[in-house]
């Protein structure tokens, strides 16, 4: 007995001074098919193994000891397993459990749909990008939105910095943009919408390109953008931002929410404080001074768990002053004497009522009212005007085996007063009704059919006449699911949009001896987009997705603005013009993904985008043709992230005619998180493209100065950093 133990002892002993060959396979847990190219890590060795075709990895020579595998594979959870050597098998079997995918929840059409079910293309900027865009412009959503393909945030003031948002070429008009679904953001009140929407509480955002008349009546010709904010859930949360840049802009936000049985709260405040920034030591603001503070707090509400009621209110103080910097600083004389200043508040109070009946039946109310007051001075005029808005929605969803059909109406009331008369009066009022009916259909799990029907009776009254219009908007769409990697979808329909005096162009001149309304009818359109998506994995380490858009829309009879050059003292007056405004052309995205850690982003968009009525040059100005932007990301989860972006922008046409340069900006990010704080820099534009690099932006004489339609970037090179705290 003894000399057979001291045998097995010898034995033992010899195998561990030899060492031991191990075979390891890798497979699906649930259907026990090999997973090759599995990554194997195993410690204190320090060495990486790669599992062959049929998913297994022989590891040679393992000494006596005690080590640690860790098992990955994309697409997988990771799994750590402990053996020790001697190992009683030569084989070890690993099986790893495929990740669920998070599920993305389409709020924008309704139908509270996975974005894989819903055959309305509706685009999705995420919590993990967000967070990232909120790294480098934590005051307002403008960068979000800047590097995303088939949309430009356009900069309307060269002193002020105020912006727009383009989708697909058309002007920013004709893109309705919503927070949680509420329409505040019209008309008058559009003016600084885009900086005034900060991202510190946003979940997610949605974006509709083409029409989305359905559900959202006049004003989305070209597209729809939800903001969507993050709503309590079962763990609170709380996270601090605190940002500083070289150019003198410092960010402090605050955000938290939590929930118990019966209530829940969510608050938002951020404060941005920006001093006034002269990049070319012209005298002339590139950025503003700027101080502006935002308070959103929100109360929600349970009865049970079918019924809540959120009830909310978003203020927002904005004081902006760009122009002469001496101005600015108070060292003002008859040659330093210009300045453009942009005061405002905004107040939105928002109600919803959501009441579920199972799964099969969901009724929401919602009711919103609004007041933003502006004030737009200059040393030669003063504009101060106030807008009230009211916007109510019902709608009632009923989900049945094939069908979900939603039905509503809504009421939208606009109502603008001018307080300082300096030519004629402007006020203006809108009143909207509408009713509408989608149904979407699975018609087989291939094919998802979406239609609607929408009624609007307008009326637009001003001073100087009153006119009542129906509108009926159709739209339909199609989702067709060829297999789990391939898909399309094709949608169509109608569009329209009232008269207003607050474009792009009168914001540009402040709305300096911009005459009242007059005979003008509403713009419609008609348009539609379609898709292809394909999506596979390669190798079991890489993820690819491509997807290719086509878009067309035509605006009929188009309101343009023109100079009165032969009326006595000039002025600006609107009109129908005769023939339209076309836009179309594609977008394509590709999307490599390995191993979950290293993401590259590819986009080009090609815009073709022309006012037919134009007599010579009919391209609209300020769409460049082409658009290319890229984004490589690593990000290793808990320990660091860092992201380089590139972007191109082809020529455009000035509305002067004049063609302007093309231009490459890049940028640079890194991130470190800890256990409660993270640390970051930003690197934006780090090549230092502007467009006083290419021409002066200010021309004429010092005292009273003229600008350039601004088609780059003003303020070149920006640095920024800061910490994030959450608990």
């Amino acid at each position: 007995m003894n000399k057979s133990l001291l045998l097995i002892a010898v034995l033992l002993y010899a195998a561990a001074g030899l060492g031991q060959d191990i075979t390891i396979r890798v497979m699906d847990a649930d259907s026990k098919t090999a997973l090759p190219n599995a990554t194997i890590s195993i410690t204190p060795i320090k060495k990486n193994f790669l599992s062959d075709s049929l998913g297994a990895v022989t590891i040679k020579g393992l000494k006596a000891g005690q080590y640690r595998l860790l098992v990955s594979y994309a697409g997988y959870e990771e799994k750590v397993q402990t053996i020790t050597i001697p190992f009683a098998d030569s084989a070890l079997v690993i099986e790893l459990e495929a990740e669920e995918e998070e599920e993305v929840i389409v709020q924008s059409t309704r139908t509270s749909r996975n974005i894989k079910n819903v055959p309305t293309r509706v685009e999705t900027i995420e919590l993990e990008e967000i967070d990232e865009k909120n790294n480098m412009r934590p005051g307002n959503v403008a960068m979000l939105l800047h590097e995303s393909t088939g949309i430009q945030v356009q900069q309307t003031s060269a002193t002020s910095g105020n912006a727009s948002i383009r989708i697909q070429g058309l002007d920013g008009r004709y893109t309705q943009l919503l927070k949680d679904g509420f329409s505040n953001f019209g008309n008058f009140s559009s003016g600084l919408s885009v900086l005034e929407i900060p991202p510190l509480d946003l979940r997610q955002v949605e974006i509709i390109k083409g029409p989305a008349s359905t559900l959202y009546g006049g004003g989305a010709i070209a597209g729809v953008v939800n903001f969507i904010s993050k709503t309590p859930g079962k763990k609170p949360e709380y996270n601090i931002i605190l940002n500083q840049s070289n150019i003198g802009q410092t960010n402090l936000g605050y955000f938290s929410m939590a929930r118990g049985k019966k209530i829940g709260y969510s608050f938002l405040g951020l404060a941005s404080n920006q001093k006034p920034y002269d990049v070319d030591k012209d005298d002339f603001t590139e950025v503003p001074k700027l101080f502006e503070f935002t308070l959103h707090p929100k109360l929600f509400i349970y009865s049970g768990d079918n019924s809540t009621l959120v009830i909310g209110n978003s203020f927002t103080k904005s004081d902006r002053e760009g122009g002469d910097v001496q101005v600015i600083k108070n060292k003002g004389d008859n040659f330093h004497r210009y300045f453009e200043e942009n005061n405002t508040i905004r107040n939105i109070t928002t109600l919803e009522w959501n009441k579920r009946q199972g799964d099969s039946k969901q009724f929401v109310l919602k009711q919103s009212v609004s007041i933003f007051d502006r004030h737009i001075k200059d040393p030669d005029s003063h504009f101060h005007g106030i807008g009230y808005n009211s916007y109510t929605d019902f709608s009632w969803l009923i989900n049945r085996d094939k069908h979900s059909f939603v039905t509503g109406g809504n009421i939208l009331y606009d109502d603008f007063n001018e307080k300082k008369v300096s030519t004629d009066d402007r006020d203006s009022k809108n009143i909207t009704a509408g009713a509408y009916f989608q149904d979407t259909w699975d018609a087989s799990e291939k094919i998802k059919l979406e239609s609607g029907l929408r009624f609007d009776w307008a009326r637009y009254s001003n001073t100087l006449y009153k006119k009542s219009e129906f509108f009926a908007l159709p739209r339909v769409s199609m989702l067709v699911r060829y297999n789990e990697k391939l898909s399309s979808r094709i949608g169509a329909g109608l569009g329209y949009k009232l008269p207003t005096l607050f474009t792009e162009r009168t914001e540009t001149i402040q709305y300096q001896l911009v005459k009242q309304l007059k005979n003008v009818k509403s713009e419609r359109s008609y348009g539609g987009t379609a898709d292809v998506n394909y999506k596979t994995r390669l190798g079991g380490a890489f993820d690819i997705s491509f997807n290719q858009l086509f878009f067309y829309t035509w605006i009929d009879k188009p309101i343009i603005l023109q100079q009165d050059t032969w009326a006595a003292g000039g002025g600006y007056s609107f009109l129908n013009a005769h023939d339209p405004v076309q836009s179309l052309g594609f977008e394509t995205n590709l999307k490599f993904i390995y191993r979950h850690n290293l993401k590259l982003f590819l986009g080009y968009t090609f815009t073709d985008a022309k006012a037919k009525y134009m007599n010579i040059n009919q391209f609209l100005p300020l769409v460049p043709k082409h658009k290319f932007n890229s984004a490589l990301i690593y990000e290793k989860e808990n320990v660091i992230k860092l992201g380089l972006e590139a972007y191109y922008t082809s020529p455009q046409y000035l509305y002067n005619g004049l063609k302007t340069e093309d231009f490459w900006e890049c940028g640079f990010m890194a991130e470190k998180p800890f256990k409660h704080i993270s640390l970051f820099i930003n690197f934006e534009n780090f090549t230092d493209t502007r467009q006083s690099r290419f021409k002066p932006v200010v021309s004429g004489p010092h005292q009273n100065p003229l600008f350039d339609d601004i088609w780059t970037h003003t303020e070149g090179f920006v640095v920024n950093g800061g910490i994030k705290i959450r608990l």
